[in-house]
């Protein structure tokens, strides 16, 4: 194992328990007191955010941030969250996804004096049960930590619940776009956001763990849209990549001197781009 000082991020996942395998890439026989092995660890903090947009999009999609191609480790980790009960991975994912939300209200004119509200995507009550939890409001949780640990004014807000829908894998853009709206309901208590002023205040970013055709994001736009909620933008931690390694996003590297937004704190700043091969 390298003795070189991690970042951050290499700190969260040095300290979760390896059950069997790299939660990354699952290698076996490595150090056991680490969920990621250094490899894996240094492919996450190479990663920095940038702007896509899944071809075609849907109308109304917010304009949405990732940081990773939805390959390799970034999707490792992500499965291994998600599909496999290892909760404690939404501490250092937080911190992958925090670094979107900034690059994602930075564009939309926020900085970190400015109010910043996460609206996670909500789970079904069935996929709920299954995760043993809703695993974006997690998400969601340790991603406003970092932010606030970075100076951020951060909060999340949780104004949708999702009904259970049927399967669209057969359905266009337009028509998982309309299944995916039929089956967000705002809540009764509906959360009044000010979104007025110079300083854009109660900025809103939609949150979610993966994007793919762009439909979720944006029915929960257009269902916010709908109680008077204005959607900034979106940001993922990871960009699906279509079989045979294509991409289904037009990828728009960041431009300026800075390779991404300045988020200081304990929100890792990362370099390079998702170029992970599909896996």
């Amino acid at each position: 194992m390298p003795t070189a000082r991690w970042s951050r991020l290499g700190a969260d996942l040095a300290d979760l328990v390896l059950p069997s395998a790299c939660a990354g890439c699952a290698a076996e026989r490595v150090p056991l007191r680490f969920g990621v092995c250094a490899g894996c660890v240094a492919s996450l903090e190479a990663l920095t955010p940038f702007p896509t947009v899944p071809v075609p999009p849907p109308p109304g999609m917010p304009f949405c941030t990732a940081v990773g191609a939805y390959a390799g480790p970034v999707r490792g980790v992500l499965l291994a969250y998600k599909e496999k009960g290892r909760h404690r991975l939404a501490r250092p994912l937080g911190s992958l996804l925090a670094v979107a939300v900034a690059a994602a209200a930075r564009r939309g004119g926020a900085g970190p004096q400015a109010p910043v509200r996460l609206i996670p995507v909500p789970s079904t009550a069935a996929a709920a049960r299954e995760r043993h939890g809703d695993h974006m409001a997690r998400l969601a949780a340790h991603t406003v930590r970092r932010l606030r640990a970075a100076g951020w004014d951060a909060d999340v807000v949780q104004p949708l619940r999702a009904l259970p829908r049927a399967d669209s894998a057969s359905l266009d853009v337009a028509g998982r776009a309309a299944a995916a709206e039929n089956s967000l309901r705002i809540k009764g208590a509906r959360i009044r956001i000010p979104r007025r002023g110079p300083t854009m205040r109660g900025t809103l970013i939609v949150v979610d763990d993966i994007v793919t055709t762009g439909a979720t994001l944006a029915a929960v736009a257009g269902r916010l849209r709908e109680a008077d909620m204005q959607v900034t933008g979106a940001a993922v931690v990871a960009a699906t990549r279509l079989r045979g390694g294509r991409s289904p996003y037009r990828v728009r590297a960041p431009t300026g001197a800075r390779p991404g937004p300045k988020v200081t704190g304990s929100v890792p700043r990362t370099r390079g781009d998702g170029r992970a091969s599909a896996g």
